[in-house]
């Protein structure tokens, strides 16, 4: 790694401590066996209705299904956005794409031709325990910017081994640290060989704690499966491919297991967005929810969410209870005895009580959803309202006002429109609505530090 490289990683984590107010040495170099690893595994356009335990009846997922035998199932878990780069700078930042610029209502996710990346001022989770003294990698699909300045081993992480953007993208390389490796990555094969990556990673660094962010690149289109997978499930490829994605997790559990790390780790699964349904039989199912990738509707971007940490969260639980991936930025940085950056606003909140309880705590109240930069709806407690709504992909832009109110704990489909029956209710929205737009125009000097709607 270039020593010039080596400086400037050096005084971005210099940067982040200070952000954190990590002068404390016993923060810093504290008992390792106290802290617990984290591995957030983290598909691409994985649907609602397309694993074993959510209810589909032909994908095979027994591996799935025994992380959610053994710990926590979540059935109200969303993304921050409906399409990848946003969804990601979002899960990493612990904030809506809107804050850092990571959205757009004209190109909404990063090409090749792309210039610009995460910006460098964003403290990501792995700048956040680097700081605590944590090891960490990426593995998988970054698509963050692919820039050597944007690339993850200058957002905190360690190592990175991976495809720099969507694997639709011409040409797809895949990439050690900051080398391109092979160009055209060999796709049927890269299931495998990040499951091998992790695996390595974990062995390697079973004595010390450890972060490991691994963004699969499936099932996105185009779908790949390597020749033990290919044209064994009754879902034609794309259960091929899930059924692959199954596999990889059910090695990592075990490499887990053979390390005596089970305890210490917790792991979270979940999906950038919802299913590309515009794919035809090459995209997932959203189950029971309306729509799919792209949109706001629930079927864009609620998604599958397994948590797993054997002695510390219950097993065979089942949680209603509101959560986001920008949660996974506050929980994890707070469960390794850190502090959130205090000097912006955070959206991500404190889910442990929620991991570590029964599954029915509530500390998220809202969830806003854009589509690009443009606020499409908002969730306060059971209910949404739609300002506008759209296909994920083409048809027509509808405009609501009054907006489009569903109780999502009676109607997860949003069949059945009933804003006249409740206009307090789209009142108390439009108040959030109002606040969250106040706030993002408010100078900085007038912003109060926030930790989501928990704090």
């Amino acid at each position: 790694m270039p020593a010039d490289h080596l400086f400037r990683n050096s005084i971005r984590i210099v940067i982040a401590l200070i952000a954190f107010g990590l002068f404390r040495i016993d923060l810093v170099v504290g008992e390792d066996s106290q802290r617990p690893n984290f591995i957030i595994i983290f598909t691409d356009d994985l649907g609602y209705g397309d694993l074993g335990c959510y209810g589909h009846p032909t994908i095979r997922t027994p591996n799935l299904d025994r992380m959610a035998g053994q710990g926590m199932r979540f059935t109200q878990f969303y993304s921050a956005a409906s399409v990848c780069t946003p969804s990601r700078a979002a899960l990493l930042t612990g904030r809506l794409p809107i804050r850092s610029g990571m959205c757009s209502d004209s190109r909404r996710v990063l090409f090749p031709d792309s210039a610009e990346g995460l910006p460098q001022e964003e403290v990501t989770l792995a700048e956040a325990l680097k700081a605590q003294g944590y090891a960490t990698a990426c593995i998988g699909k970054w698509h963050l910017g692919h820039h050597p300045e944007y690339l993850p081993t200058r957002h905190g992480f360690d190592t990175y081994f991976g495809i720099p953007y969507s694997n639709d993208m011409r040409p797809c390389p895949l990439m050690r640290n900051e080398e391109v490796l092979e160009e055209p990555a060999e796709q049927a094969t890269l299931t495998a060989r990040y499951t091998e990556e992790a695996i390595g990673f974990i062995k390697a660094h079973r004595d010390e704690p450890f972060f490991l962010y691994f963004p699969h690149t499936f099932p996105h289109v185009p779908l790949f499966a390597s020749d033990r997978f290919k044209g064994t499930s009754k879902r034609g490829l794309y259960g091929d491919v899930v059924e692959e994605l199954d596999w990889s997790v059910g090695q990592v559990l075990e490499a887990l297991e053979e390390c005596d790390l089970g305890d210490r780790t917790l792991v979270v699964f979940t999906s950038d967005n919802g299913p590309w349904l515009t794919q035809s039989e090459r995209g997932g199912s959203a189950g029971l929810l309306r729509e799919g990738k792209g949109s706001t509707w629930e079927g864009g971007m609620r998604e599958p969410a397994i948590a797993w940490w054997p002695g510390q969260i219950g097993a065979g639980l089942v949680s209603g209870s509101l959560a986001t991936t920008m949660d996974l930025y506050t929980t994890c940085i707070r469960l390794a005895g850190g502090e959130v950056p205090s000097d912006r606003v955070v959206d991500g909140v404190d889910i442990s009580s929620v991991l570590l309880g029964d599954g029915t705590a509530t500390p998220r109240e809202h969830h806003f959803f854009y589509r690009g930069s443009t606020l499409q709806a908002a969730r306060m407690g059971p209910w949404k309202a739609h300002l506008i709504t759209r296909p994920g992909y083409g048809g027509t832009v509808q405009k609501h006002d009054p907006p489009a109110l569903y109780n999502l704990e009676v109607d997860p489909s949003e069949k059945y429109e009933i804003g006249e029956e409740h206009p307090e209710v789209l009142a108390a929205i439009a108040g959030l609505i109002e606040q969250h737009r106040e706030e993002l125009t408010a100078p900085p000097s007038r912003l109060e530090r926030r930790v989501g709607a928990g704090e």
